[in-house]
């Protein structure tokens, strides 16, 4: 059976080992909230920092206080905290389960719930719950619950008590001793591993830097004059010949070695023009489409007679030139019946 509780309402525990559930809607503006545990002792006050059980410190050192973490459930998110009542040390008389904000306030949370299970009976219905709602709604931290001795045996105490100065208060007034100055012990100081974004899980190695010569770049002390490439000896000026006793006094000019030299031609074969350069016409055949020599007639196209001289032959095609009276003797071919007169 599930009791529903209300604030300041008891419920005594029979299972050994319970599960704590804070449980919220999620939406646009809604904080996220965290689940943490303080352990008190008879005199209500931590007896060491190691007492406090939250995000930077999710395991209590005895093991029997932990927590579990975030999930997404079909009702929201949730966020657990598991303790095993029976391997609780006899000092702890109270544990408080908290819920906090991360600098916004919890009237902006909404259908906040603790939820109390049997750990040890899986799908079971929750023990109990209560409806976490803050007083003014300006609380970053909340006290929804505590489980407390009472006899030989636990019960759960919904309370619902807030602090405006957020979990880095509340845990001060139960004894967490936090350095005003430059916050060094603060616990809470720590950012939240949930929260943390764009850092990585192991620091990146270190790069080598000028100091640290690797083998890929040469240093200072590895001289690098010695060295030669062929870019270097093609771009290098040989010396000029020694003139000896017994050689010509003329130095012959040093052939430049940055270009290559044209391959020799045999003695005898005339040298080939260059490629992409213009060519001299031949003497023998005149090239395709430029005029023709005189003394080859174009094809299809009238000659013109050459000079002294007379009957030269016409184009192909046309009729030859008059030069004279028309020859009396010239008479038409036979023509047919069409062409005769009647």
């Amino acid at each position: 059976m599930t009791h529903a509780m209300l604030k300041g309402s008891n419920v005594p525990l029979q299972a050994t080992t319970v599960r704590a559930v804070l449980r919220w809607a999620p939406g646009q503006g809604v904080p996220d909230i965290d689940a943490s545990a303080l352990l008190l002792g008879p005199d209500d006050r931590v007896r060491s920092d190691e007492d406090f059980v939250f995000y930077n410190q999710p395991r209590h050192p005895s093991g029997q206080v932990w927590r579990l973490g975030k999930k997404r459930v079909a009702d929201g998110l949730t966020d657990t905290i598991q303790t095993d009542l029976s391997g609780v040390e006899p000092s702890v008389g109270r544990i408080l389960l908290i819920a906090s904000a991360d600098g916004v306030t919890f009237d902006r949370v909404r259908s906040l719930r603790i939820l109390l299970h049997d750990a040890t009976a899986a799908d079971a219905e929750p023990l109990a719950y209560f409806d976490v709602k803050p007083e003014t709604g300006q609380e970053t931290a909340l006290i929804c619950g505590e489980l407390y001795r009472r006899g030989e045996g636990w019960k759960f105490r919904a309370l619902g008590e807030g602090y405006s100065n957020g979990l880095r208060g509340l845990a001060t007034d139960f004894g967490i001793s936090v350095d005003e100055s430059e916050g060094m012990d603060d616990p809470t100081s720590a950012p939240r591993p949930e929260a943390a974004t764009g850092t990585p899980a192991h620091p990146a190695p270190a790069q080598p830097t000028s100091a640290q010569p690797t083998s890929a770049q040469p240093t200072s002390a590895q001289p690098t004059s010695a060295r030669s490439t062929p870019a270097a000896s093609a771009q290098s000026t040989p010396a000029p010949p020694v003139v000896g006793p017994g050689q010509p006094t003329t130095v012959q000019p040093v052939p430049d070695v940055s270009r290559p030299l044209p391959p020799e031609q045999p003695a005898g074969v005339p040298a080939q023009p260059a490629y992409g350069y213009p060519q001299q016409p031949p003497t023998t055949q005149p090239a395709y489409g430029y005029p023709q020599p005189a003394g080859r007639p174009d094809h299809g196209y009238p000659q013109a007679p050459a000079a002294g001289v007379t009957g030269a032959q016409s184009g192909y095609g046309y009729p030859p030139p008059v030069t004279g009276a028309p020859d009396p003797d010239f008479r038409l071919p036979p023509q047919g019946p069409q062409f005769v007169g009647r």
